[in-house]
């Protein structure tokens, strides 16, 4: 990976971890934990949507809405084991 795909990944990363923070209330960690929540859910989204056969297209939009969702699913988890 080149500068710019590092930089575009943390931007995806941040957007992506502030929306699933703004969902899931109290799931917000913090600038740099939104950023790695954000990644994080993007490599669950990269691994489970291709397994169940959804697509959400291509470009930053896309992956931008996968890994708020694979965000969100973290989160929850996160959640669920806290409790525990």
């Amino acid at each position: 990976m080149d500068g710019t795909s590092i930089i575009i990944a943390l931007i995806i990363g941040l957007i992506a971890g502030w929306l699933a923070g703004q969902i899931v209330k109290g799931g917000g960690f913090g600038l740099i934990g939104d950023i790695i929540v954000g990644i994080v859910g993007s490599v669950i989204a990269g691994y489970l949507f291709p397994a169940l056969g959804i697509s959400l297209g291509g470009g930053i939009v896309g992956a931008i809405i996968a890994s708020t969702i694979g965000a969100i699913i973290l989160l929850v988890i996160i959640k669920m084991i806290r409790r525990a």
